[in-house]
């Protein structure tokens, strides 16, 4: 996982959607699905961007495939974003 992998999954709206339904808790492919009105294969892309960038966690359990959110993930982007911010206000003060 990338840095740069991070803000391309996160530059598409849909995967900030998806990422916004997983704070709530962990949901099937299937339930995901259900909420866009897209194809299965297209949000199964989005959930492998999600995947690659390492924003979310996939587990298997019987015949289901459940996706989480990685806020590990997130917080490392916050903080950096938080860094710039104080760069700015040390600059001007």
């Amino acid at each position: 996982m990338g840095f740069s992998e991070t803000m391309k999954a996160l530059s598409d709206p849909a995967r900030r959607e998806i990422l916004n339904m997983l704070k709530s808790g962990r949901m099937t492919a299937g339930e995901i699905a259900g909420r866009f009105d897209m194809t299965g294969a297209t949000v199964s892309y989005h959930l492998s961007q999600l995947k690659k960038a390492g924003l979310i966690f996939e587990s298997r359990e019987k015949n289901y495939i459940y996706y989480s959110l990685n806020a590990s993930v997130l917080e490392e982007v916050l903080l950096w974003i938080q860094s710039l911010k104080g760069a700015d206000e040390h600059e001007e003060g």
